[in-house]
């Protein structure tokens, strides 16, 4: 799943897709690169970002999603609330990719049970304005698994076909370092869950830490790649149904190297 930005304030590429026609040609160009998806999204998450507003969020993303879709880019839209779900999927999108898993607006389930589209439910526990605040675990994989298990459950009930759920566990969503790295290390309980699972670790904040120069600094997030392709080989190896990342082809490499290994292993 290749991301396609449409926001001047993303955390890693914030602006360099927010014009239209270099959100389209950004989009054209992950999939020349291999993407399977292509992830089309009007609002920031990053930590502290506040929210757009429905009208701005929809005049970032229909445009483009129409011009992907006109492409015959698989496109899936990036969003928290029902209406761009809905004018996405009229515009062409395929997926809804939910990082609030239908918390944050109650709408959300119900439109995309009516579309019978597949749904990325996250694990979520507040806006990104003050998420932080709930980073609190004592058994980050435990907990993060319970809660989407009640998500589904909710969803489901409310008209989602369980066979078109994806579960993300919101890596840098209301996780500090070392939820993150306790989520990764045990993804395949993440997996054992047996609904598809999507990882999207690309540029996030703590492998910027993790590789920080010797005085503190932590790497640039394009000057993280490198360290997103050895969690993109990890999760194929544990299963995983997706990647989400801003460098495709590196990471569809990697994906093909894993699944030429197994398929040696029969």
């Amino acid at each position: 799943m290749g991301v396609v930005n449409v926001t001047p304030d993303s955390f890693s590429d914030g602006g360099e897709w927010f014009d239209h026609d270099a959100a389209v040609r950004h989009g054209l160009e992950l999939v020349a690169e291999g993407a399977d998806i292509v992830d089309v999204g009007g609002e920031s998450t990053r930590p502290g970002a506040q929210r757009v507003s429905l009208a701005e969020e929809l005049r970032r993303v229909v445009p483009v999603i129409e011009a992907l879709t006109a492409e015959g880019v698989p496109v899936s839209v990036d969003t928290m609330r029902a209406e761009v779900a809905e004018a996405a999927l009229t515009a062409g999108a395929r997926l809804v990719n939910d990082v609030s898993g239908g918390l944050a607006d109650p709408q959300m389930p119900q439109v995309v049970g009516r579309a019978g589209v597949p749904y990325v439910v996250m694990h979520w526990r507040g806006h990104s304005s003050d998420m932080q605040n709930r980073a609190h675990y004592d058994d980050v994989v435990r907990e993060v698994s319970e809660e989407l298990r009640k998500r589904v459950d909710s969803v489901v009930a409310e008209g989602v076909d369980p066979g078109l759920l994806v579960l993300d566990p919101g890596l840098g969503f209301a996780k500090r370092p070392e939820h993150n790295w306790g989520l990764l290390r045990r993804m395949d309980e993440l997996v054992g869950l047996g609904v598809p699972v999507l990882i999207g670790a690309s540029r996030k904040r703590f492998l910027g830490r993790l590789l920080a120069a010797p005085d503190g600094t932590p790497r640039s997030f394009a000057e993280s790649d490198d360290a997103t392709l050895a969690i993109t080989a990890l999760a194929a190896t544990a299963g995983v149904w997706c990647v989400r990342v801003h460098r495709v082809r590196p990471n569809a490499d990697a994906v093909r190297v894993v699944a030429a290994m197994e398929a040696a292993g029969g």
